[in-house]
């Protein structure tokens, strides 16, 4: 069983705040989860291919396509910062080259 120091040691390292009744439900609580995984370490899975899921999946998206705005030019110049043919964003990304 984990104890409350534990408690308190992972409730620090969260940045949670908790008080001393929370400290002890969430020992049991995390006693509970880490027994479980305890039982689950005895299942045989040597036969087991690893999987990220129970069922396939695929992509259900469309393809991209590259497609003209018809009133491109409209568009532009309705931005807060049009230059040229292009919008003007904010730099978010730091380079040496200024």
């Amino acid at each position: 069983m984990i104890d409350r120091a534990t408690v308190e040691k992972i409730a620090h390292l969260a940045r949670l705040e908790i008080n001393s009744g929370e400290e002890e439900q969430f020992a049991l609580q995390l006693s509970g989860i880490l027994d479980y995984f305890e039982q689950l370490s005895e299942l045989d899975t040597e036969n087991v291919l690893p999987t990220t899921r129970a069922i396939e999946i695929q992509n259900i998206t469309r393809a991209d396509s590259n497609r003209l705005y018809p009133d491109h030019e409209v568009l532009v110049q309705e931005s807060p910062a049009p230059e040229g043919d292009y919008f003007l964003v904010p730099r978010i990304l730091n380079t040496d080259e200024d």
